[in-house]
Formats: C-alpha cells, structure tokens, sequence
C-alpha cells in the first residue's frame, strides 16, 4: 500500500469522528481507498461480464432513440448519420475556468512529484 493510499484511509478514520460525518460510511469503505484492482471481475468464465451488459445498455437505448424519433428498423446493409452541428459558443462558463484551473494545479503537482521521485 503506498503512503497516499494510508495518509487518506487515515484521513477518513479521522473524518469519521467527528459529528457532520457520522452518517458517512468513512470507515466502512476507507479499506477500497487502496485497492488497485477493478471493483469487479473481467473474466470469461462467469455468468456475465461488464462488456455484455454495456452492450445491452447501448442496445436498449439505441432502440428507445430509434422509436422515439420514429426512425425505421436497422438493416446490416444501411447506415444512417443523423447529426446536427450548431456553435456553442467559446471560453469557459459558470465556473469552468475554476475547474480548469483546479485541473491544471493537480496535473503541475502531479508531475512535480514524479520528477522530485525519479530524482
């Protein structure tokens, strides 16, 4: 486990103390802070994996917009684009900017500590 993932399973013990928090499972869920694995198995040999149920959440979507917008049944042999471009302006609105800046500090840090590791 790397001191990151111990300095904030720490930090939620210590959140969990205190009364705003009491209702937040800190504790319960402070041991996942550290797992680096999927939360969930990528193996063929269960009943069912990730891949088919995002296909099937796709699928089903995909046929709710087709009804919806009266669109005819697919066939393999056609394609059918429908896209409307319109111009949504330029810049950062209702607080973007902070976000962007926010991203940008975390990614400085970020490789400011890489180099001052591999130093």
């Amino acid at each position: 486990m790397t001191e990151h993932a111990r300095r904030m399973i720490y930090t939620c013990f210590a959140l969990a103390d205190l009364p705003e928090y009491r209702d937040v499972p800190l504790r319960q869920w402070a041991h996942m802070l550290g797992y680096r694995g999927h939360f969930s198995t990528k193996s063929r040999h269960y009943s069912i994996r990730l891949g088919d149920l995002r296909r099937a959440r796709a699928d089903y979507r995909a046929e709710q917009a087709r009804l919806l917008l009266g669109l005819p049944e697919p066939t393999p042999d056609k394609t059918f684009i429908l896209a409307e471009w319109t111009y949504a302006g330029s810049g950062h609105r209702n607080g973007e900017a902070f976000w962007a800046e926010v991203a940008r500090d975390r990614i400085a840090t970020a490789r400011r500590i890489a180099r001052q590791r591999s130093d």
